[in-house]
């Protein structure tokens, strides 16, 4: 039986899912404050990294099996903050068909007097509304609210449980990084897109050609092939993206942000060809 749909799942999902059973046996077995402190610092930049991932998974899901895809997200629930299909229905249903439209986007970076929000201002507007706007996008599309609220229920559950068994444990183990991994997704779209008011889709997206941004987001930084083509595997956005390049104006290739941006890339602010 096949399990994956795309083979370059296959490292990353491993990774992300080992990452979670290291978790679990730090919540198990790890009494010292010190060690959970280590442990917190030492995993909040990979699962940073990971809500990219948890992204790609809610476009286009990694598994055929249903089950196998369900069970991946309470995996990325606890590392980004982000439940099942509450990206589906922000981001898939809400964001990309209307990332146009500042009055209709659910990741909108303009003020209702038409001015650019600060990245503070966004990204506190957007993670404070974040899942009430899922919620409302999911008003038109029950299947998916269903999965939406039956599998955040069951996050919140066993999230609950942790936090009955070990107070502390569940905070540094879990709770601080999902709710990083929440705002930082939060304020991802807003370096992608902020001040690009526009109706042309090849210029609305700022691009990240560096090598190491890509490597650990799964080629989100090829976002204008993304947002043309969103329902694309990650792995095949590069190859689309080097038959749009020439489309796309040069101020939007940027730089990663910091750290990423001081690793070394030969092709970091530049057009991929």
């Amino acid at each position: 039986m096949k399990f994956f749909r795309y083979k370059e799942d296959i490292v990353p999902t491993a990774l992300i899912v080992a990452l979670f059973v290291l978790d679990l046996v730090v919540f198990f077995v790890v009494e010292n404050i010190s060690i959970l402190i280590v442990w917190l610092v030492l995993t909040a930049l990979p699962k940073i990294f990971i809500c990219s991932w948890n992204h790609h998974h809610q476009h286009l899901p990694t598994f055929h099996q249903k089950l196998l895809n369900r069970a991946l997200e309470i995996v990325y629930a606890f590392h980004t903050g982000i439940t099942t299909n509450a990206w589906v229905l922000h981001h898939v249903l809400g964001h990309h068909l209307n990332y146009l439209d500042q009055t209709r986007d659910e990741s909108g970076w303009k003020r209702k007097d038409g001015a650019v929000m600060s990245e503070a201002e966004y990204t506190w507007t957007i993670a404070v509304t974040g899942y009430l706007r899922a919620f409302r996008v999911g008003l038109r599309h029950p299947k998916i609210q269903r999965g939406f609220i039956g599998m955040g229920a069951l996050v919140l559950v066993l999230l609950s449980g942790f936090v009955y068994l070990n107070p502390l444990n569940a905070l540094t183990v879990f709770m601080i990084p999902m709710l990083v991994g929440y705002v930082v997704t939060c304020w991802h779209t807003y370096y992608h897109h902020a001040g690009l008011d526009t109706d042309d889709h090849f210029k609305a997206s700022h691009n990240i050609m560096h090598s190491w941004y890509n490597l650990f987001t799964g080629n989100l930084g090829y976002h204008t092939a993304h947002h043309i083509k969103p329902g694309l595997h990650w792995s095949r956005l590069p190859e689309f993206h080097a038959t749009i390049a020439d489309k796309i104006p040069p101020e939007l290739y940027v730089e990663p942000f910091v750290p990423l941006k001081w690793l070394p890339c030969k092709n970091s602010s530049q057009a991929a060809s």
